[in-house]
């Protein structure tokens, strides 16, 4: 009879007759009467009340119901501990039994029960256990020194049991090594700074001696292991290589993916003229193809990987292509994954093959796997440039077929063929023109649009086709309303005359009736710049563009490099670190592929750089439309100019002005004006015009060392709202100039890069007096510390409140915007001391009503302790007085735009509140004055 009986529900009263049936003398009635506890356990029924019942039943020989038992102490010991402890003498007494089954399953059992109290008897059964004269005893006492670990880190240290299991990677039994290697790699992944695995050529000698002999599971742990060692020359890489290669036909597919890790990564330090690189690269194709025949799940786990190591050595899967062709019966899910494969293996040999196949696809059922090949046929035209003409006829006889969104997709992958290759294929328009009406995907119509905007000269009829689209311009998406904003603007500039009341119909719209900001902005420059100068308006927007490449999806290459080391894990299915995914305490190490050996770099073939792209050049990214406003921040990013002021121009635009002052300097034209060279702060010492060098030269001119309070750093600009971009700062004065002390981190998957800084104008003409320096590339999860020396002499507007400031930052993922309050004491200059004649007749002469009293509070300081505090920050007492047992500090400050703001601070002895009258000819910045105390006096 099967122990299904067991799981029948009972009547009431059953613990108690469990509970005299496990007390019974009768071994058959004990065993069966555990069965059915189990049984409770397992459906979830609380049988903890029996825990001592069912220890007692631990004293047995029979090995079948002592492991009932253990599973019984597994589960209930966590919420039983002081019961537990009943268990323990049986523990000890079973580590030492003649059965080495029973003595494993003791020490099993005692590393599966996570208790405190428990942890400390079982050390000295699990040191005995670890040098047990049974291999199957060892490798069990070996995993669970990984779990006691988890429990007990510094006990594991302590006691010696890490040097244990290092001593059992020479042991001479595979499943011992395989064991000792999974536990020294769990517990090395918790601790990454420690270098448990510290492997030799000798060790690693050892584990591909065991890689033969031991199981499956064993096998993938020592490949992984070998994966993490840095051979130290390609002859040692090559020896490991050549141990390994025997694996790739194991008929276990993870064991496969781990092997095909080493080899890729050993690849790295082989030269590409030996000729066993290239009978490597032959020996890797065929698992990986035969890796396609399991089932759907497994295939796209091997297409996920196989995606990456394409990206990483095509030549590998060049002459496979056939076995990436999609099959009727294949999910969606692997359609789309093969699809992109054999995308990235097109090359002029085969372009005939796939074609014809995704021609094929094009005609399926499935509507996003028919977009896709469209799409593909697109990207085939642009990677071989052989295939271009053949491609576009395809793509043509595929509009004819008037299928809605067969149509929408072949005009987006047109509009890309045109950029690869301009005024080649330009007949094809009219076509194109034809099926306009049927457009309803935001993308089909922007790409649309700009095919007319671009060559609108040879279209008769360009202005009516976009002045069809400009009825319903309010209901477009965005997408499209600054694509046909842009190609309005092109066709003006080609056709003036014509276009004039549809470009001023179309910037009203963008402008005036639109709350998109990028719209509005958009809408806006190109105002300016057609009102201001029609010929650089020409240059710029008519301007060559570059040539776009095929791989716009490539994944970027260290992030490539990474994920190459954890092919066969999640990662590699993910397409993302496992930074990006791994919650919780354990440190997750970037992992990177072995720098290349000085041969095989100078054998770098011309073959195995990306297709279509000469070797040493990267591939060009198509950008994103919203790509295009960013790039104004390209345009001056440079040192504020210093010299005489240029004319100004007297064209005024009526609009808001958006950038507040600064789009004249970025687009560089005639009304842009200098910074007056007479603002520049006579303490800095240098002479005007000697360059920003010297104008931060601290020995030159400066009297006193002043390090004024600094407040902890904020976080200005959150990740999330910048794409992965997290701005941590704050403002320092030193030494006469400021600063803005910037932490960038990076909490985004690929690197950035080309980073730049502009400021709006604010009430103290706050500029960056040099550009934003990052001298390397930002890796993700990485940060950065800069120091950003600021200017007083940009251009000035009244700011609510007026200490904001808003900037904008630029890197080459996006533009991003944010604002913040900077601590007025950064504007305290050194020379803020008046004289006290000076003081007295400035306080007489500002009006009483100019006059501002604020109070303190919490401040227990005396009166020297707060001059102190306040002189460090450049706030000046300039006469002290006691008045009825109040301390009178008369204090002066300066503002760097010359404005000097007096006080009058009264200190009570014993009283922790203070109070502080400001008198100031602009009483506006008071309010801000009294915080800079509060801060200043508070910290």
């Amino acid at each position: 009879m099967t122990d299904s009986k067991y799981f029948t529900t009972t009547k009431k009263g059953e613990i108690f007759e469990l509970k005299a049936e496990l007390n019974s003398d009768k071994k058959e009635k004990k065993k069966e009467a555990v069965k059915k506890v189990i049984a409770s356990m397992t459906v979830g029924k609380d049988v903890s009340a029996l825990f001592p019942d069912v220890v007692n039943c631990m004293q047995t020989d029979n090995l079948e119901l002592k492991k009932l038992v253990y599973l019984y102490l597994m589960n209930y010991a966590k919420s039983q501990p002081d019961m537990a402890i009943m268990a323990v003498n049986t523990f000890v007494k079973d580590c030492e039994d003649p059965n080495p089954l029973i003595r494993a399953l003791a020490v099993r059992t005692m590393g599966c029960i996570r208790v405190d109290k428990i942890t400390e008897y079982l050390w000295e059964p699990l040191r005995k256990c670890l040098k047990d004269e049974d291999p199957y005893v060892r490798k069990t006492a070996a995993v669970c020194v990984a779990k006691l670990h988890d429990i007990n880190a510094q006990l594991v240290e302590d006691q010696g049991f890490l040097d244990t299991l290092k001593d059992l990677i020479s042991d001479s039994n595979p499943m011992v090594v395989a064991n000792a290697v999974a536990a020294l790699s769990e517990i090395a992944e918790s601790h990454p700074s420690s270098n448990l695995l510290d492997l030799n050529p000798q060790s690693i000698n050892k584990l591909l001696t065991a890689l033969n002999e031991c199981t499956e599971w064993g096998q993938i742990f020592i490949l992984d292991c070998l994966a993490n060692y840095m051979p130290k020359d390609d002859r040692e890489a090559q020896s490991i290589c050549e141990r390994v290669t025997p694996r790739l036909s194991h008929a276990n597919s993870a064991v496969v993916l781990s092997a095909v890790k080493v080899l890729m990564k050993f690849m790295e330090m082989l030269s590409k003229d030996l000729d066993y690189y290239g009978t490597l690269l032959k020996k890797l194709a065929p698992p990986l193809v035969t890796l396609l025949s399991a089932e759907p799940e497994l295939q796209y786990v091997a297409l996920r990987n196989i995606n990456l190591i394409v990206q990483k050595r095509p030549e590998i899967l060049k002459h496979e292509m056939k076995v990436f062709f999609v099959k009727y019966n294949d999910p969606i899910y692997v359609k789309l994954e093969k699809l992109d494969i054999m995308i990235r293996l097109a090359s002029q040999a085969n372009i005939a093959q796939v074609l014809a196949e995704l021609k094929e696809y094009a005609t399926e059922v499935d509507v996003d796997f028919v977009r896709k090949a469209v799409r593909a046929i697109g990207r085939c035209a642009i990677k071989v440039e052989q295939s271009a003409e053949r491609c576009v006829s395809t793509l043509l006889d595929l509009i004819q077929t008037k299928v809605n969104y067969v149509v929408q997709e072949a005009i987006v992958v047109i509009k890309d063929i045109f950029r690869k290759y301009p005024n080649k294929y330009e007949s094809v328009i009219a076509t194109l023109c034809e099926n306009l009406d049927s457009l309803d995907e935001p993308e089909a119509r922007a790409a649309m649009i700009w095919i007319v905007g671009e060559y609108a000269e040879r279209i008769d009829n360009a202005d009516e086709l976009l002045e069809s689209f400009l009825e319903g311009f309010h209901d477009e998406s965005t997408q499209v309303q600054l694509q046909l904003l842009t190609a309005i603007v092109k066709l003006f500039l080609k056709k003036p005359t014509e276009t004039q009341e549809l470009v001023q119909q179309v910037l009203s719209l963008a402008t005036q009736d639109s709350d998109n900001p990028d719209l509005r902005d958009r809408g806006y420059i190109y105002w300016r710049l057609l009102s201001t100068d029609p010929v650089a308006a020409k240059e710029v927007v008519l301007a060559e563009k570059p040539l776009i490449s095929e791989e716009t999806d490539l994944i970027e290459p260290t992030l490539l490099d990474e994920l190459i080391c954890y092919i066969g894990t999640l990662a590699s299915v993910y397409h993302k670190p496992p930074s990006a995914f791994v919650e919780g305490g354990r440190g997750v190490v970037h992992k990177s592929l072995p720098p290349r050996t000085a041969s095989s770099e100078s054998a770098e073939s011309p073959e195995t750089a990306p297709t279509g792209a000469p070797p040493g050049e990267q591939p060009d990214v198509i950008p994103a439309q919203g790509d295009l406003l960013g790039d104004l921040l390209n345009l001056d990013l440079g040192p504020p100019v210093s010299g005489p002021p240029l004319a100004t121009s007297s064209v005024q635009m009526g609009a808001v002005d958006l950038l507040g002052g600064g789009l004249d300097s970025l687009i560089g034209g005639t009304n842009f004006v200098a910074p007056p060279t007479a603002a520049v702060p006579a303490n800095l010492g240098a002479p005007i015009g000697s360059g920003l060098s010297d104008l931060f030269d601290l020995t030159s001119g400066v009297g006193t060392l002043s390090g004024s309070y600094v407040a902890p750093k904020a976080v200005w600009l959150p990740a999330m709202k910048a794409k992965g971009l997290e701005i941590s700062g704050t403002f320092t004065r030193q030494v006469g100039s400021i600063s803005m002390d910037l932490q960038l981190t990076n909490k985004a998957l690929q690197v950035m890069t080309d980073f730049a800084i502009q400021f709006n104008r604010n009430s103290f003409g706050l500029a960056p007096a040099a550009p934003l320096q990052v001298h390397a590339p930002l890796s993700p999860n990485q940060t950065v510390e800069i120091s950003l020396p600021l200017s007083t002499v940009g251009s000035v507007m009244k700011m609510e409140p007026l200490n904001n400031l808003q900037v904008a930052v630029k890197n080459n993922i996006d533009v991003f915007y944010f604002s913040t309050l900077y601590p007025l004491h950064i504007l305290f200059v050194e020379d803020g001391k008046m004289d006290r004649q000076m003081f007295l007749a400035t306080w007489k002469d500002i009006p009483n009503e100019n006059e501002a009293q604020f109070q303190i509070r919490d401040c227990p300081l005396n009166a020297e302790a707060a001059s102190s505090k306040l002189q460090s920050s450049n706030i000046f007492t300039v006469a002290k007085r006691n008045v009825e047992g109040q301390d009178m500090l008369y204090q002066s400050l300066k503002l760097t735009n010359g404005i000097w703001v007096l006080a009058e601070l009264r200190i009570q002895p014993g009283n922790p509140s203070c109070t502080l009258s400001l008198k100031c000819r602009a009483p506006e910045v008071s309010q801000h004055v009294y915080q800079a105390y509060e801060t200043i006096l508070k910290n």
